[in-house]
């Protein structure tokens, strides 16, 4: 992502916990700060290093992942920006496979969630002030990057009531 692209920087909720996201308009996908969901999956006193260690066995065993996370500037506890490992919601549900956690199932809701939140705004677009068109862009980007099958997920055909010989 380059710098004219509008990026909005945006705090989530998860458990009480804050995690940090960005918003690439022009991807149309959400970025969540890596460290920061591996501290609420882990509860580790210093999440830096296990996203290090992690990073490393990744590397080693020949994932992708580690090396494909990009980094974004996301504001600092310090209230400073700072580059950050981030992940997008596909990237995130591969890395939780690797990280032993009884929250993982919670989480991988929780990313559903916000992916539900945003469909919501499909319904009624003048609620959250942005056009229809918009949002059927949106949903077409989420299944050409495969963030959702589309034969899942949609509805081919309507069920109606067999009435006589009808079918």
């Amino acid at each position: 992502m380059n710098n004219e692209i509008e990026i909005q920087n945006k705090i989530q909720l998860f458990e009480n916990s804050k995690i940090r996201s960005v918003w690439d308009s022009e991807n149309e996908k959400w970025y969540f700060s890596v460290v920061d969901v591996i501290a609420v999956l882990t509860e580790s006193p210093n999440p830096r290093k296990y996203w290090s260690v992690l990073k490393t066995r990744l590397k080693s065993e020949g994932s992708q992942l580690a090396t494909n996370c990009s980094q974004l500037k996301m504001l600092a506890s310090d209230g400073k920006m700072y580059k950050t490992d981030c992940m997008t919601t596909e990237q995130l549900l591969r890395l939780i496979q690797s990280i032993p956690s009884p929250k993982a199932e919670p989480f991988k809701l929780w990313l559903a969630k916000i992916g539900s939140d945003f469909l919501d705004e499909a319904i009624d677009p003048e609620l959250y002030q942005t056009k229809p068109q918009n949002i059927t862009q949106h949903i077409k980007n989420i299944y050409e990057d495969e963030e959702l099958e589309e034969s899942r997920t949609c509805k081919n055909y309507l069920q109606v009531q067999t009435e006589g010989t009808n079918e």
